[in-house]
């Protein structure tokens, strides 16, 4: 999806051919809409291609008066009741005159974007509005970290009460989401690091403001990442151990009534043989051997109350 925005007062104007000081915004492009910009703008096409590389790392890199800056933010996968939470590149291409995003797939961190950059007027400096999208994936992060520790609260109620393994993978796929949060957040770090050092980009002194809160809240969701995966660590390793013992104690308790019925049983089977046996000729050889088998499982059943078997 191609989507060409130009400032117009308090608000983004949406227009179709590429002006002066507009900013191109790539979802999940077509090879048409990219041959499109390629012609339009100039832009290197390696510095297209780069951001739509799913593996992509984020990183700066310059060449022929031309700016690339690629971010990771994350990305929310659901499937069926689970949910994983991935991180996919955000390119950020700095022309003269012009400011391109790509992403390989649609993003709610652009969609809010296009909502406050009219209102904000954030391009009326293409600096500063690359650096309110750190802020605003900083922001993505934070939002997102708080789901998973709400995630994490309810899937631990669910294994208060559980002896399945679909609760421990629920929590894998949270760990997992959590290492690639902090891998990105490390990584969109550095590369706010490096930007800050003014080597790339002419700084003012509101644009290194912008660029700090990104910072702080970027630090903030680091902090918040690696808090959490330390206590889904021990959590999952705690739970482990409780399905583990849960289900030791259900064995327990089958094979104790496994062995209390197996008693009347075996004396069942003894009195069926056809062979001379006790208390065959007495009228009351039914009640004599049921009294017996029904003695024998209750002191069993006794002994394994004071063993705490059952």
């Amino acid at each position: 999806m191609l989507k060409i925005y130009k400032p117009q007062k308090n608000a983004l104007e949406s227009l179709d051919t590429v002006e002066k000081g507009c900013w191109i915004n790539l979802e999940d492009p077509t090879e048409d809409e990219i041959n499109r910009i390629l012609t339009e703008t100039q832009v290197l096409p390696e510095f297209l291609r780069y951001p739509l590389d799913m593996e992509e790392t984020s990183r700066v890199e310059s060449d022929e008066g031309q700016l690339l800056i690629i971010v990771k933010i994350p990305h929310p996968q659901h499937m069926e009741d689970v949910v994983r939470y991935e991180t996919i590149p955000l390119g950020i291409i700095l022309l003269e005159d012009i400011v391109i995003t790509i992403c390989p797939v649609k993003s709610t961190v652009l969609e809010k974007v296009v909502e406050t950059a009219g209102k904000q007027r954030a391009l009326s400096s293409h600096i500063r509005f690359i650096f309110n999208i750190f802020l605003r994936v900083a922001g993505e992060y934070l939002r997102y970290l708080r789901l998973i520790d709400r995630l994490m609260d309810e899937y631990e109620e669910e294994l208060h009460r559980s002896m399945r393994n679909k609760e421990l993978i629920k929590l894998l796929n949270l760990e997992k989401s959590l290492v690639y949060f902090n891998t990105s957040l490390k990584a969109n770090d550095m590369v706010m690091a490096r930007l800050g050092s003014g080597r790339y980009l002419a700084i003012t002194e509101d644009d290194e403001d912008i660029l700090e809160d990104a910072q702080v809240e970027n630090q903030q969701a680091i902090e918040m990442a690696k808090i959490y995966s330390d206590i889904l660590a021990g959590m999952m390793d705690a739970y482990a151990s409780v399905i583990s013992n849960n289900l030791n104690i259900v064995m327990k308790f089958l094979t104790a009534v496994t062995i209390v019925l197996m008693l009347p049983n075996l004396v069942a089977s003894i009195y069926g043989m056809n062979i001379e046996l006790p208390f065959q000729h007495n009228p009351h050889a039914f009640f004599i051997t049921m009294g017996l088998s029904f003695l024998m499982s209750a002191l069993v059943i006794y002994i394994f109350i004071r063993r705490k078997m059952f």
